[in-house]
């Protein structure tokens, strides 16, 4: 016999512990000079990753798409609605129908082109991410279903 344990967790009480694996080293310093979106004019970066994990950039190759999670570092964690890209003009909308990057957890999602794979360094263009950004995770970009 089987006996089911019934565990309860308050998920507002949950942690999780989250590493940066790397950092963005870009030409863009301040939040104000960074496009909303990195097709509208998101720089060449370099993502510099931690000595540990460079391995895991095996089989990346320039021409792929990616997708980089960062964490937002100069977020403000307290915001839950904004005006749709600063706009006063906009109505106010929850953060969650939203890109910005204020909102509770900052987590940044960022699709990028890798240019150039050098050691623990990807050469990416696209990317609206402000130097010193930290870098949580790499996933490919995988092709939709008509293009499979």
């Amino acid at each position: 016999m089987n006996p089911q344990v019934r565990v309860e967790v308050a998920v507002a009480e949950q942690e999780f512990r989250v590493r940066a694996i790397g950092w963005v080293e870009s030409p863009l310093v301040e939040r104000a000079g960074a496009p909303r979106q990195g097709d509208e004019g998101g720089p060449e970066a370099w993502v510099v990753f931690e000595a540990g994990v460079e391995r895991g950039l095996r089989d990346l190759a320039a021409g792929q798409e990616v997708l980089l999670l960062t964490w937002l570092h100069r977020a403000d964690r307290e915001v839950l609605t904004v005006h749709p890209r600063g706009e006063r003009s906009r109505p106010e909308t929850g953060v969650f129908a939203t890109r910005s990057p204020d909102r509770p957890n900052p987590i940044g999602l960022h699709r990028v082109t890798v240019l150039a794979v050098d050691g623990p360094r990807l050469r990416v263009e696209g990317l609206e991410a402000i130097d010193g950004t930290p870098v949580l995770d790499v996933k490919p970009v995988l092709p939709g279903p008509s293009e499979r």
